[in-house]
């Protein structure tokens, strides 16, 4: 059998110290190939156009702009690597609008090398990964929002209640698709409408809020 090859990474970051460090966890691991670094959004924003790598890397918080604002032209753009901001903000406003502007996961540069690697590697194969730091966070500034309070009451169809099991299970839209035997563009209207229901603002905050009425359904 053919082995995979190894997905690509582009690294932004103003860092020179933190870059080092992951290219070195990157080149270690046979699932990965790293391909370029940027210090600067604008220079990594050239990069994934020109090397299109499946996942980049984002700081937060770069000299001529934000990571936020880097991912949120590269999504403008039509680039579809996968984006993870890897921060040292542990703020769940700094989360949120990560998220909203398309980030695929959101993880802490505290975070053990290897439970990073581990979690790139769920991030490449379709899943959101958050730092589980960052999760309990997410958990808490839901709590006090107005949405249902219980599956039950959030009036969701029943592909609707399906595609939300699969959010739970981290799975982006392409792999629902696949699984479900439904086009993409299905999978994005359904996502869409059930937020909507929820009252939330993304799929990982659905993922969360269905996961607390489930354990506290068990209670």
């Amino acid at each position: 059998m053919k082995l995979a090859a190894p997905k690509t990474i582009l690294i932004v970051d103003d860092h020179p110290l933190f870059r080092k460090g992951a290219i070195q966890l990157i080149q270690a691991a046979a699932d990965f190939r790293f391909v370029g670094e940027a210090s600067s959004g604008r220079e990594g924003i050239a990069l994934a156009h020109s090397l299109h790598p499946d996942m980049i890397l984002l700081d937060l918080n770069m000299k001529d702009m934000t990571g936020i604002e880097a991912l949120k032209t590269l999504r403008d753009e039509g680039v579809e690597s996968r984006m993870i901001i890897l921060t040292v903000s542990d703020h769940v406003e700094d989360l949120m609008a990560a998220l909203k502007a398309g980030a695929d996961g959101y993880l802490l540069k505290d975070m053990e090398p290897e439970n990073l690697m581990l979690q790139l590697s769920e991030a490449v194969r379709g899943k959101i990964v958050i730092s589980e730091r960052l999760v309990q966070l997410l958990v808490i500034s839901l709590r006090d929002r107005n949405r249902p309070i219980g599956l039950g009451e959030a009036g969701l169809t029943e592909q609707e209640a399906r595609i939300l099991d699969h959010l739970v299970e981290g799975k982006s839209n392409k792999l629902i698709a696949r699984d479900m035997d439904i086009a993409e563009g299905t999978v994005k209207v359904h996502v869409k409408h059930l937020l909507k229901k929820l009252n939330l603002r993304s799929r990982v905050e659905a993922a969360v809020w269905a996961n607390r009425c489930r354990r506290q359904a068990r209670s």
